[in-house]
C-alpha cells in the first residue's frame, strides 16, 4: 500500500477508536521503534491525516522527556544498558502528560520538561486537551513496562538495523556502520529494548516502514483493541 493509502486507513481506525470511547475521553496512541525508524514523520503525517477527517488531533514525544547528562551518562557515554534504562525520565513522562489523560484524568498536560538540545529544564506550559483529542505520542521505548498499559493503541514500526543506523547517519552526520564503536550505546540500546520488551509482540499494528513511499501493516491485532489493555506475552 503506499503511503497515503496506510495512512488514511489508520486515521479512519483511530477516528473510530476516539468515537466509541464511553464516556468521552482522548485516545492515546503511541508510535514507536528504534532511533531512525521514521516515527517523528510517520505520526506528523497521521496526525494530518486525521486532522483533514475533522478529528482533534494532539501531538507529543517522550523526546520532552529526556533527563539530564548527569543521569543520562551515569552508566557511561557509551552504556547501551545506560541508553536504555537511562535516557527518559518516565515518571515525569507519565505524571504530566499520560496520567491526566486516563480514565478520571484532568486532561491537562505539559508536552515537555527539558531541551535536550539546549540541556537545560524548560517551565512548560500546561494544556488542557479536548476529550475527543487522538493524542499521537511519538518516540523510543514506548511500550516498555512503565508504559504499555498506557496506549489504547499503539504502532510499531519495523525497520531493519542497516536501515535505522544509515538513516541517523543522514540526519545526524554519523557513522552508518552499525558496528561503529559510536553507535554501540545505541544499537545495542536499542537492542536490548528489542529483546526485553518485544514491542512487536504488544503493538497493536507493526508497520514495515524500510520502504518509506509504501509502509505496510506486517501484524494487525486491532480486532483485540483496547481500552483495557495491550496484548502481552
Amino acid at each position: 500500500m503506499r503511503r497515503n493509502g496506510l495512512l488514511d486507513e489508520l486515521a479512519e481506525r483511530m477516528t473510530q477508536l476516539a468515537a466509541a470511547a464511553e464516556p468521552a475521553r482522548p485516545s492515546l496512541v503511541a508510535v514507536d521503534g528504534v532511533d531512525g525508524a521514521g516515527k517523528t514523520r510517520f505520526a506528523d503525517e497521521l496526525a494530518a491525516a486525521l486532522r483533514a477527517r475533522g478529528a482533534v488531533t494532539f501531538r507529543a514525544s517522550v523526546d520532552g522527556f529526556h533527563h539530564p547528562p548527569d543521569v543520562r551518562y551515569r552508566r557511561g557515554s557509551r552504556s547501551p544498558e545506560g541508553f536504555y534504562l537511562d535516557s527518559f525520565d518516565l515518571s515525569a513522562f507519565r505524571r504530566r502528560l499520560l496520567d491526566p489523560l486516563r480514565p478520571g484524568g484532568d486532561r491537562r498536560v505539559v508536552r515537555a520538561v527539558y531541551d535536550v538540545t539546549r540541556e537545560q529544564p524548560v517551565t512548560p506550559a500546561v494544556e488542557v486537551v479536548d476529550e475527543a483529542a487522538v493524542v499521537l505520542v511519538d518516540g523510543i521505548f514506548l511500550h516498555r513496562p512503565e508504559l504499555v498499559e498506557a496506549w489504547d493503541l499503539s504502532v510499531f514500526l519495523a525497520v531493519p538495523c542497516e536501515v535505522s543506523v544509515a538513516r541517523c547517519a543522514a540526519r545526524d552526520a554519523t557513522d552508518p556502520d552499525p558496528d561503529a564503536p559510536t553507535n554501540r550505546r545505541y544499537v545495542e540500546g536499542q537492542q536490548l529494548y528489542l529483546a526485553t520488551c518485544a514491542p512487536e509482540r504488544r503493538a497493536t499494528l507493526v508497520v514495515d516502514n524500510t520502504d518509506l513511499a509504501a509502509p505496510r501493516v506486517v501484524v494487525d491485532r486491532a480486532s483485540s483493541s483496547r481500552r483495557t489493555g495491550p496484548p502481552t506475552g
